[in-house]
């Protein structure tokens, strides 16, 4: 039963006019974390009914924001040391070659290069992959017939897109989400699922369907260019060290995976398992081949992991902070005397007094989580449509993991680097085309899925 009545008070005036503005920001493509400190300093202010209170508020909600996405930030550096590792000992090359010998033709070529880089997003995350199999793979991909543009679009949808919404290995954006929304990352996953295949499979389909014809167009300087990189691939030695790594590293996350589904290891256990298997096998590499060196070695790829995660995660935590305040991080950031909430309340208010429903709350958290994602970061909204999730949920009577799911895949493919130009920026300069061009390719796609996502979230909700 929802409450028969909320009194609104200027902290929720002031929050929903903060929400609005922080949405205004992002459409106009600019950063949102000064307007977020604004808003945490004024809420702050009033809801402790001090100016000492409002500046404490800052310090105390950025970390509070800070200990909700730790084990994801450290999950993310830890990764991307150990692909830092990779790269340095030719591991990464020696993974990605045998790739060539199955390329035959730019259709076979395009899935291909769609689904290892949507392994590779598993494992590794998007941004390190796409250095990857951009530097790797491209060659050869290209050398196939397939134009740089379309192999763009492959690297953006199926790691981007999918790996990086769906994200079941490492859990970064559904760790937010569920964390934002009141339950568990299992959850969201699992009873998201069909959500999250329903927009993979129709996304990929039709960008496949739609631009297949154009696969096989390609200019004589990239063609040239290919040739040459291949033939220097094929040339160079690898030592024993790089050799070793390449082949225990895939058998380690296979053992990693087989582990997670015999002892049921789901959410922070699962995460942790993959993240310790990559420093493990980060040290081995840097052991057996940097000898006294390691040591140094070993705190070098730490650091760059960590400068990696936290360069990404700053803006989020900043804006998580002020949605943390909707949710249930209201009580530790302003206090036992407010223990709903302010989107809770705003969400039962709005139950009580407009036709609210479940297909028009999931049309709302696909729309807010596409236009949180205009930023180019794909997370920075994750915060807002978690909490919306639950407050909207409870106030309907919906599935608080679906529109939660349905809230990411809006956030994660328009911002996390499958629409949005600014966002798909390192895709484009690694294929070496427009990112405009890029982006305009990518949205009738997109759009298709959001289409039949929406559909399947109205029967499942």
């Amino acid at each position: 039963m929802l409450q028969s009545a909320i009194s609104l008070t200027p902290l929720h005036y002031i929050y929903l006019i903060g929400v609005i503005c922080i949405l205004f920001v992002m459409i106009l493509r600019k950063d949102t974390p000064i307007v977020c400190i604004a808003f945490l300093f004024l809420l702050g202010m009033v809801g402790t009914s001090s100016m000492i209170g409002g500046i404490q508020t800052i310090f105390k909600a950025i970390l509070y924001a800070g200990i909700q996405f730790m084990e994801i930030i450290a999950t993310i550096a830890l990764v991307t040391a150990f692909s830092k590792c990779l790269m340095d000992l030719g591991s990464d090359k020696l993974l990605m070659t045998p790739m060539a010998k199955i390329m035959k033709t730019p259709s076979i070529t395009w899935w291909i290069l769609g689904i290892s880089m949507l392994i590779c997003s598993l494992f590794l995350w998007p941004s390190p992959s796409v250095a990857l199999l951009g530097t790797i793979m491209l060659p050869f991909a290209v050398k196939a017939g397939l134009k740089p543009l379309a192999a763009a679009m492959a690297i953006n949808l199926f790691g981007h897109g999918i790996g990086l919404s769906y994200d079941f290995v490492i859990q970064g954006a559904p760790a937010i989400s569920a964390s934002s929304a009141g339950i568990t990352t299992g959850e969201l996953l699992t009873v998201g699922r069909p959500l999250f295949i329903v927009m993979g499979i129709t996304t990929v389909l039709s960008a496949f369907l739609l631009n297949r014809k154009q696969f096989t167009t390609m200019t004589s300087t990239v063609s040239a260019r290919s040739s040459h990189t291949i033939a220097q691939a094929q040339k160079q030695q690898y030592s024993k060290t790089a050799l070793i790594l390449a082949i225990i590293t895939p058998i380690a996350f296979i053992l990693d995976i087989c582990f997670m589904l015999l002892f049921d290891l789901k959410g922070g256990d699962a995460t942790s398992i993959v993240a310790g298997t990559a420093v493990l096998l980060m040290c081995f590499g840097a052991v057996i081949s940097f000898k006294k060196q390691s040591l140094e070695k070993v705190t070098e790829y730490v650091t760059d992991g960590f400068l990696f995660a936290i360069k990404i995660f700053a803006p989020v935590i900043i804006i998580g902070a002020f949605f943390f305040l909707g949710g249930e991080g209201v009580t530790s950031i302003l206090g036992e005397q407010y223990q709903s909430g302010i989107l809770n309340d705003w969400a039962i208010w709005l139950a009580n007094n407009t036709p609210l429903n479940k297909y028009i709350t999931a049309f709302i958290q696909l729309v807010i989580g596409a236009l949180t994602g205009l930023d180019g970061s794909g997370f920075s909204g994750l915060p807002l449509t978690g909490s919306l999730a639950q407050t909207f949920g409870s106030a309907v009577n919906g599935s608080v993991p679906i529109l939660a799911a349905l809230g990411q895949i809006g956030a994660v493919f328009v911002g996390g680097g499958t629409v949005v130009p600014w966002g798909i920026i390192p895709v484009a300069a690694i294929c070496n085309v427009d990112p405009l061009e890029l982006a305009r390719k990518n949205i009738v796609p997109v759009c298709i899925g959001f289409g039949f996502t929406f559909v399947t979230a109205c029967i499942l909700i």
